[in-house]
């Protein structure tokens, strides 16, 4: 998504052009095939003027590994940032072509607002609707009616997954299996069926929501659909456990990442977790501290957890991260309910943690496809036909 928004900025500032080059480097180079950049940015560019897109996966900009440079007949070159989940940034050396948006959130740290959440007796979602705009609980629900949409699309889906890994689509499956069990294991198997079928929707290239990246889409619609089908949350209360997951993934990415390819999986699916945890905990009508308590819970025990994508291909081990991570959401909602709220490491000094992690792991393991679970092994052939 950040390749593409990036080569619509380029176009709209030469819709004269005759050609345009795009350098793809770093990490965005390594895993752009399987992610399928060059088909986002040819979509835009090519129906104006020829593209021609070179690879340089060895070759690391300064400022974020998912760096790309925009060149044409006309006009200055454009060097410009994915940095996670459909974001771009024009990194140390902006040039003005991206607009300049307003600050939305006046604190920025979970524990600030937190105080303010106890302060004036309100909630985190209270806290957005404060400072958002009143069309964002418009835009909350376009947002959960797409996540819907993607889980009940991929439930029906069937047939293997694009890319040389040969995956058979395992949503359906597990959904008809889920079904056929006991209450107690229904549960859990359904949240499984509800993950795989978002994230294959990706994989294949469908409509998805970030939340807060590609990656680990599937983590939060799962467990919403689920509390919306399984114990009648309207959507009203949806779209609040929507604003205040939005409001982690926020914070995260202003003091740290949410980019594979700056702090590995624990800034996807492990964000992805800490958003949906804190969502389940607020519709369970958890305190402003047991909400924290549990998104705490869900990125700190993902600390560590590297990017390695076989094939560079957001399906293995990416798929099941999702699913694994959906029941933990579940299980710290559950844990933080069980307390008062009070425990020693807070959310805010986890994130920092996170982002040094990711900082300390080798590039070889984050979204490079060059090491861990990427690296050797039975995919080697099939890696290759890429």
């Amino acid at each position: 998504m950040g390749p593409q928004k990036a080569a619509q900025f380029y176009l709209a500032k030469h819709p004269e052009a005759k050609s345009f080059r795009v350098t793809l480097y770093g990490s965005l180079a390594a895993t752009g095939k399987g992610h399928m950049t060059d088909v986002a940015i040819n979509e835009v560019l090519s129906p104006t003027a020829p593209v021609d897109i070179v690879w340089k996966p060895n070759e690391f900009l300064e400022f974020h590994p998912n760096a790309m440079m925009f060149e044409t007949d006309k006009g200055a070159p454009w060097t410009v940032y994915s940095v996670g989940g459909g974001a771009i940034s024009e990194g140390l050396n902006p040039t003005g072509l991206l607009p300049i948006g307003k600050d939305i959130y006046d604190l920025t740290y979970l524990e600030d607002i937190q105080n303010w959440c106890d302060t004036y007796g309100r909630t985190y979602w209270e806290y957005v609707d404060k400072c958002e705009d009143p069309s964002i609980w418009d835009y909350l629900q376009e947002i959960w009616e797409a996540m819907q949409a993607a889980v009940e699309r991929g439930l029906e889906g069937d047939g293997v997954l694009p890319g040389p890994l040969n995956l058979q689509r395992k949503a359906p499956t597990y959904y008809i299996k889920a079904r056929g069990y006991k209450q107690s294991l229904q549960t859990r198997g359904l949240v499984y069926a509800y993950a795989l079928a978002v994230s294959e929707e990706n994989a294949s290239g469908g409509t998805i929501v970030t939340a807060p990246t590609c990656g680990a889409c599937g983590v939060i619609p799962s467990v919403l659909y689920h509390l919306s089908r399984g114990h009648g949350f309207s959507d009203r209360k949806i779209c609040h456990a929507l604003a205040t997951a939005g409001l982690i993934g926020n914070i995260v990415k202003e003091n740290a990442s949410i980019s594979g390819a700056d702090v590995g999986c624990q800034g996807e699916v492990g964000v992805a977790c800490a958003m949906a945890s804190a969502a389940a905990c607020q519709l369970f009508g958890g305190s402003p501290s047991q909400i924290e308590y549990a998104a705490e819970m869900g990125l700190e025990h993902h600390l560590g957890m590297t990017c390695d994508p076989i094939c560079g291909l957001v399906q293995i081990p990416c798929i099941e991260r999702n699913a694994f991570a959906a029941t933990r959401a579940l299980d710290a909602n559950l844990y933080a309910s069980f307390s008062d709220g009070k425990h020693r490491v807070k959310f805010d000094r986890v994130v920092q943690v996170m982002k040094q992690t990711g900082h300390d792991i080798p590039s070889l393991y984050k979204e490079t496809s060059e090491g861990g679970l990427a690296k050797g092994g039975e995919f080697c052939f099939s890696c290759d036909q890429l």
